[in-house]
Formats: C-alpha cells, structure tokens, sequence
C-alpha cells in the first residue's frame, strides 16, 4: 500500500476525510427494515454483519429458510429465539403485499462504511443519482453475480435501504460493500488517487466501452460510473472519470435500462479478466 493511500485511509477511517460517508443506500428513519423472501432473507441472516431483530414465519417457510441458510453457509442459530409464527395473511400486512414467501425479517440497517473501506476493491460500481429502487436492486444483484464487489451511491437522490430494494437485489444487499457519499466528485478524487481507472459511461464525446475494457490493464482495480436516466452524469462527475465510454447498440433502440447496462458491461469486465477481450 502507498503512502498516500495509507493517509488516506486513516484520515477517512478518523472521520477526517471530506468524503466520510454512510453505507447505502440510505438508512430508513427508524433505522430499521423489513426484509422478506427466501433467499433474501437467508442472505441477510447469513451475514454477521446485520443486526437481528425478530423474524416472522410460517412453520413450512421457516424450515425452507433453515435449508437456505445452511445452503450460503450461514448459521441458522442466529434465529433462535426471534421467530414469531405467523400466518400468511399476518406477513401479508407487515409486508404490505408483497410477495414474501412466508418470511419476514425485521433488523436494524447495515453499520456504516466509508471510501477508504473500498481502496482494496477490484471491480466498483459507482451510480450518480440513480433513485429507483427496483433498478438500484437489480443492479446489485448484477453486480454480485458478475463480480464487483462494491457500489457506492450519492447521499442524497438515492433509494434507502428498504424490503423491496432488498427482494428485487436478491440478496446482494448483504453480498455487497456499499459506501454512500456526501460529494461523489471528492470520492472519484479518492478513487483514481489509489489507483482507480474510473469510467464513466456517456453518449458524447466518448469510447466504445469494449475498446476501452479489451485496453484496460487488468492489473489496475476499475471504478465504472453510471448516471440517471434521462440526466446521465452530472458534469463535474464527468470529468472527474479518467476515461468516457459508450455502449453502441446494433438495434434500433439505441439505449438501455441503466440497470442492463451495467449488467452488460460488468459481464464485458468477466470477459477481459477472463482473458477473452484483446485489443485489437
């Protein structure tokens, strides 16, 4: 590690930095949420990171989550004693109809983590602006699947951390190290400071993204910066990127959902670590 990047890590952690932020998404007010399905729900007991509060079942539902829990290699004796046995219908109202699989966790919202926490990271995805929650989820699903390993969201203009974030992520809630930050330029600043390639993706003035990716030194971790549809980055996020990068369509739509976009090209960054992207 170099000694900038060791300061800036204990400025940061000392709660020094400009750039000290929260974990994202934002927390709910009561610092609580309300997490339900399956497989969610076995992510978040898995992780011991996330603090239990008490867990509302079916009995068939319970003994499908024990299964799952087991299956991530998590440990189901964190439940004990949090279970209360309830009826569908009763999840049904503390779910607000959605579709809960006969679970319902109820915990506290995730510690907070800061930039400096995410310095060792290979693979970043950084969203300016992105507010709904259902592309914010499946982009962390994308996002764990295809191997990043962090995302980091501005403070403001972005989801809090809620159930159905949570079920349309899949588990990549607690699968993945999420920063939020006051000031996305100053935390780029920090990024490309310890060594970051950060590109961000713009229809102007920009690279195709697979020119960029196949040329991209595998051994230097990658930030990729995306922003809201419609708005794209802000400027001053732009040119805090080292590089701009565009995504050509051969169709005649000529766009993409932001959450498909990232999908696409964090399975283009599998392919070049994998070796199969060259340049030309």
């Amino acid at each position: 590690m170099t000694k900038n990047r060791s300061q800036k890590q204990k400025r940061a952690r000392q709660g020094q930095s400009s750039d000290h932020g929260q974990r994202g998404p934002r927390k709910s007010h009561d610092d609580t949420i309300r997490i339900f399905g399956i497989h969610t729900v076995a992510s978040a007991i898995a992780n011991p990171r996330r603090e239990l509060i008490r867990l509302h079942a079916t009995p068939n539902a319970q003994a499908r989550l024990v299964e799952e829990i087991l299956k991530i290699g998590g440990n189901p004796s964190r439940i004990d004693g949090l279970v209360q046995t309830a009826t569908p219908k009763e999840i049904d109202a503390l779910a607000r109809d959605a579709v809960h699989q006969g679970v319902l966790l109820v915990a506290h919202n995730l510690p907070a983590l800061d930039i400096a926490d995410i310095f060792d990271c290979k693979l970043v995805v950084i969203l300016d602006q992105v507010t709904d929650p259902h592309n914010v989820g499946a982009i962390m699903r994308s996002s764990v699947a295809l191997g990043a390993e962090a995302l980091v969201m501005t403070g403001r203009h972005s989801p809090e951390e809620s159930g159905i974030l949570a079920k349309t992520a899949s588990g990549g809630l607690d699968l993945l190290s999420m920063v939020s930050v006051p000031n996305l330029a100053r935390a780029l600043d920090d990024l490309a400071d310890s060594g970051f390639d950060v590109i961000g993706f713009d229809s102007e003035e920009s690279e195709p993204f697979e020119q960029i990716i196949a040329e991209q030194d595998p051994s230097r971790p990658l930030a990729l910066v995306f922003g809201s549809e419609g708005k794209g980055m802000r400027r001053l996020t732009r040119e805090k990127c080292t590089a701009l990068a565009r995504l050509d369509m051969p169709g005649p739509i000529k766009s993409l959902n932001v959450s498909n976009a990232v999908a696409m090209t964090l399975y283009a960054c599998m392919l070049k670590r994998a070796g199969l992207l060259t340049p030309k």
